[in-house]
């Protein structure tokens, strides 16, 4: 990767750190005048080949070297892919931070969780406001997405305007919050746009991504087809999905529990706003085993499989309050994210065992997305007619297909970022003009540390090749004074260890005894020594390559 060229104070430059090579983790950055504006900070989720990861954050290093020069982080909505990565980040940036009201109320939570609200500078924007940080005029226009309150953001400066969508969709009857404000697109295109960089999540889909409302009666006819409990899991953050699950609970005469802690947290948000307040309470958890099976539906955290998550411990049969049998139902109202299918595919197979049935979107019309098909994709190209488009919020997959569909919308042209991609954008000679350095830290036992660090790595390893620790005596005359101390983890079965621990402890003996006088006398080269030989027999019987660690001791 070359150096970060120079930046002159005119040029309008699009980098984003996160959400350009991957579907989450947004981080986006503009600059214009000198100045840096950022848009969204978000976390993405580790997965199985990830032990021990929860959760990643994008690598904020090039913006924190520049921090006296960033005006301000605006977010877009308060899902977790936007704003999760604030709580953990924000103290290396501290700039202020403008999000509408149930946003802001998401952020402020978190903040206080993690004590630092008092220290930032959160301001809340009026939905469809117009403000200025430095040289960025911004304007909040409303869009529908699966959350109150998103909102695409038009940037203006002297470089020219920007349409930066966010997640979003064409809902006509969302059930919770705003339609999606085409008069403003109208109008913003009309007024001439340089550039949209936008969602790409569904590109790949034909058609129209569907409307909320289509599900109140889809759900009510499954939860009326079944005599005994049902569950239901959603993303925590889809307002107009729990509104939408009450209001087919009521109809199929059933009550609604929530279960899970980030459920209960969202509901909360959603009544300090104004949202849910003219639907009927939700009950506890505990309150749910007083209601009779066939007159009950549960909403659980858990959707994607999480295993910390209500539905998890519930498949496990080891969740403190709730109970599913055999007959019950869960559904799963929600869409897999790419990357959580085995852990989906887990809790759904040991719910199938307890003879619990599992009902997805591919059974029943139990979901639609937050993001636009390409129908919506092209309507939105003909509202706002950039002269550029720049796909972001996918994989290199999406963000292809979405250039090729852009270029289909004339579009005269577009360019495909990559996380660290400079971007000029200037009419005509749009391009990417360098690279700046990027990457993915991780949350791990409090602290954050960078996703490739020997920490993990070294985990990794573990995880798939297992470990050993060799511990050796030496005397007084350089040798072996003993057998060595052999323990072996996640490589062989019991009955299999003895036989592995004497073979290589006889090719230890060999090894070091073949040394010369004066490597014995060093314990790096023993140490090193002997792991040669614990991984070539490791190797030999198992083809593994196992961590090893070795302790020298002398007498």
């Amino acid at each position: 990767m070359s150096g970060v060229p120079k930046i002159k104070d005119e040029d309008f430059i699009f980098l984003p750190l996160g959400g350009s090579d991957e579907i989450g983790m947004n981080l986006n950055l503009y600059h214009y005048g000198g100045k840096w504006l950022m848009v969204d900070l978000g976390i993405s989720f580790g997965d199985d080949t990830m032990p021990g990861i929860d959760v990643l954050l994008p690598d904020p290093e090039f913006i924190e070297q520049r921090r006296k020069d960033l005006v301000g982080l605006v977010i877009t909505h308060g899902h977790e892919d936007h704003i999760g990565a604030i709580p953990h980040l924000w103290p290396r940036l501290r700039c202020p931070i403008y999000a509408t009201p149930f946003t802001a109320t998401l952020i402020r939570r978190k903040l206080t969780e993690v004590g630092i609200l008092e220290q930032v500078e959160l301001i809340e924007v009026d939905i469809s406001a117009n403000f200025v940080l430095g040289p960025f005029e911004l304007q909040f226009i409303t869009l529908t997405h699966s959350i109150p309150e998103a909102n695409g953001l038009a940037i203006r400066c002297g470089g020219g305007t920007v349409m930066h969508t966010g997640d979003w969709k064409f809902d006509p009857d969302p059930v919770i919050g705003r339609t999606s404000d085409i008069e403003a697109l109208r109008e913003l295109g009309d007024e001439g746009v340089l550039a949209l960089i936008g969602d790409s999540t569904n590109v790949l889909d034909p058609g129209r991504s569907g409307s909320e409302a289509s599900l109140t009666d889809s759900l009510a006819e499954l939860f009326r087809q079944h005599d005994q409990r049902i569950a239901i899991t959603c993303f925590a953050s889809n307002v107009g999905r729990l509104a939408n699950i009450s209001a087919a609970a009521a109809a199929a005469g059933r009550n609604v529990a929530l279960v899970g802690r980030s459920l209960w947290r969202m509901y909360e948000a959603s009544l300090q706003n104004g949202y849910l307040r003219d639907i009927p309470e939700f009950l506890s958890e505990k309150d749910a085993g007083f209601i009779p099976r066939d007159k009950l539906v549960l909403i659980c955290t858990g959707s994607q499989g999480e295993s910390r998550a209500a539905l998890a411990r519930i498949a496990e049969n080891a969740h403190p309050e709730i109970t599913l049998e055999r007959g019950d139902v869960v559904v799963f109202s929600s869409r897999e994210i790419p990357g959580n299918e085995t852990a989906i595919g887990r809790v759904q197979s040991r719910l199938v065992a307890r003879g619990i049935e599992v009902v997805t979107e591919r059974d029943h019309h139990v979901h639609v997305s937050g993001h636009p098909a390409r129908e919506e994709l092209v309507e939105m190209y003909q509202y706002i007619r950039p002269k550029v488009a720049v796909p972001v919020h996918g994989s290199p997959r999406h963000l292809e297909a979405h250039a090729r569909l852009a270029r289909e919308c004339q579009v005269p042209e577009s360019i495909v970022p990559g996380n660290g991609s400079l971007i000029r954008l200037e009419e005509g000679n749009v391009e990417i003009i360098g690279w700046v350095p990027t990457g993915m830290l991780t949350v791990d036992g409090g602290r954050i540390i960078p996703l490739e660090s020997s920490v993990i790595g070294d985990r990794k390893k573990m995880l798939f090749n297992g470990a050993v620790s060799a511990t050796v005596l030496m005397n007084g005359k350089d040798q072996l004074h003993s057998d060595p101390v052999l323990t072996f983890n996640g490589i062989a079965d019991e009955g299999e260890i003895d036989a592995l621990s004497d073979t290589a402890k006889d090719l230890i003996w060999e090894t070091v005894g073949a040394l010369g006088k004066k490597a014995r006398a060093k314990d790096d080269e023993v140490g090193e020594a002997v792991r040669r030989a614990v991984r070539r027999v490791v190797r030999a019987e198992y083809g593994k390559r196992p961590v090893t660690t070795v302790h020298v001791l002398r007498v």
